[in-house]
């Protein structure tokens, strides 16, 4: 007679608690570092939307005697109009579609910012809004468009409590 030998498929128990244990350690390690990532990215997509914002208003403002897309006057004490960037203009900064609105569109959308979740014209405000209630925010007495960030996020983001690019 052969003596069979009797064999165990399968794991234990104590090894499947092994395997749960070190799963979850990992797990603690690596998740916190993904949310670091998370807002290391809206950092960068904030810095970069300013950075084309910036540079389409000073274009904006070359091609139309050094006036803001702004109402009727392009003073900077006038309110925000969006549609002179996003839209075709005349050398007086009418919206229109006709051959002598030749400038613009400077860009094809209102820019977002990734911390806030604005809508329609709140996207920018005129003055020094910090509270992160806006998307952008107009120094109407030197002309700099700032990134608006709640107080909360702005030391894990790499933006400073000015609301403006700290770390680039």
């Amino acid at each position: 007679m052969h003596a069979r030998k009797l064999v165990r498929k399968g794991f234990t128990l104590v090894e499947i608690l092994i395997v749960v244990v070190i799963l979850g350690i990992l797990a603690a390690i690596v998740i916190p570092q993904f949310t670091n990532a998370s807002d290391a990215a809206k950092a960068s997509s904030a810095v970069s939307q300013l950075q084309t914002l910036r540079s389409q208003v000073e274009l904006y403002k070359n091609q139309h005697n050094n006036k803001y897309p702004t109402g009727t006057n392009g003073l900077l004490t006038e309110g925000w109009d969006w549609t002179k960037l996003t839209s075709r203009t005349n050398i007086d900064g009418e919206v229109g579609t006709s051959t002598d609105h030749r400038f613009g569109p400077y860009m094809q959308q209102v820019p977002k910012n990734p911390f806030v979740t604005t809508t329609g014209d709140a996207h920018i405000t005129m003055g020094t809004a910090v509270d992160g209630s806006v998307g952008w925010v107009l120094n109407t007495t030197t002309g700099l468009i700032r990134v608006s960030v709640p107080d909360e996020t702005a030391d894990t983001s790499g933006l400073d409590k000015t609301n403006d690019v700290a770390a680039y």
